[in-house]
């Protein structure tokens, strides 16, 4: 089964900062995030979609700590069967008449088509009781951490 999805925005730098630029017809959408300190943003991954990629389903211990094995959906790499990644993002402000949101960092590269936005809500995507393995169990707690955490030493790439 096929679906269809369209690029409602796409992801720029300037400045050090990033912004997720609107297609117009997609701007009357932003009314009313402006009270919203986060947003979630769900992108493609296109630098990693190819037919080749997208059936990559195991990796060979594509972290330093580890098991020798993780599959894909153990995992957030953007090699995936559909290369959707969702990241969480502090919102620095929205210019909704220009269709801009303008945001300190997204893990995506500039281009790269943006599929939804979502507000995030702690209380929907924020959970008390959480488990995780021993081999990531270090990782920072809180995103507000992971900007100072040195991820260059957990990845084998």
């Amino acid at each position: 089964m096929e679906y269809k999805l369209k690029t409602i925005a796409e992801v720029l730098q300037k400045g050090g900062l990033f912004q997720i630029v609107m297609d117009p017809e997609y701007r009357d959408g932003l009314i009313e995030l402006e009270g919203f300190s986060y947003i979630q943003v769900l992108w493609w991954a296109h630098q990693t979609d190819s037919e080749e990629m997208r059936k990559l389903l195991m990796f060979e211990k594509p972290y330093c700590k580890g098991p020798e094995k993780v599959g894909v959906f153990a995992t957030r790499s953007p090699v995936r069967p559909n290369p959707v990644a969702v990241t969480a993002v502090s919102v620095i402000s929205i210019d909704r008449d220009r269709g801009i949101i303008t945001v300190p960092y997204i893990d995506a590269d500039p281009g790269t088509p943006v599929l939804d936005i979502k507000p995030y809500h702690p209380c929907t995507e924020r959970v008390r009781e959480v488990s995780v393995p021993a081999w990531c169990n270090h990782w920072p707690e809180w995103l507000e951490d992971s900007a100072d955490f040195p991820w260059e030493e957990e990845f084998n790439f």
